[in-house]
């Protein structure tokens, strides 16, 4: 397998819909595919397919395609979801609900263990079969439960001090659906989740 460090980060975000489509085919029970197949359906080059997933490894063959019990296996190995995955929620809000209800969801071994609010009315509550806990349990349940991804849902103005608390913590991945940028140590990854900017690229292309 390449060094992660030599992978880019458009390759390992179109890794996940490849591995969407297989399971795909897994469910509908077929059985190989090929790079051309699959550009046709995910609108993406066939080109583009063959070298993403030649990055990690030789995994199809000349005439045939990719065996797609075999490709999702090697995809869910360089996407780390053999193992369980355990998440942090901060922000018990209306999205931090709708989040966290779609836990029973989730698949891929990943799943949301730990909820956190400052809200004091909130804490306690039970949230998708977790209690919901205050933000000074914060570290020690992270260190308990090993987790290390994390989903920031609060206000924007809390956002840049959830992810002090996150990253102090040992989490190594947020993703961010507050309205604001935030600063991380460099060893720590962020994701943005903006609903409001997705919607205004999507609105370019209205005519």
């Amino acid at each position: 397998m390449a060094k992660h460090e030599k992978i880019s980060e458009a390759v390992v975000r179109r890794l996940p819909i490849y591995l969407r489509y297989l399971s795909y085919l897994q469910q509908v029970e077929v059985t190989t595919v090929s790079s051309q197949q699959m550009g046709r359906n995910l609108d993406v080059n066939p080109a583009q397919i063959r070298k993403d997933l030649a990055a990690f490894g030789d995994f199809g063959k000349k005439g045939i395609g990719y065996d797609v019990n075999y490709l999702v296996e090697k995809i869910r190995q360089i996407l780390k979801l053999t193992d369980e995955i355990r998440v942090a929620l901060v922000g018990a809000g209306n999205l931090g609900h709708a989040i966290s209800n779609y836990n029973a969801y989730l698949k891929d071994n990943m799943r949301i263990a730990a909820i956190f609010d400052s809200n004091p009315k909130k804490v306690g509550n039970e949230l998708a079969g977790l209690s919901i806990q205050p933000l000074d349990e914060l570290a020690e349940t992270i260190a308990a439960k090993q987790i290390k991804l994390a989903i920031i849902t609060v206000p924007a103005p809390a956002a840049q001090s959830v992810c002090d608390l996150l990253t102090q913590a040992g989490i190594k991945g947020i993703l961010n659906f507050a309205p604001t940028t935030i600063r991380a140590p460099k060893d720590v990854r962020i994701h943005y989740a903006d609903v409001t900017s997705n919607l205004q690229s999507l609105a370019y292309y209205l005519t």
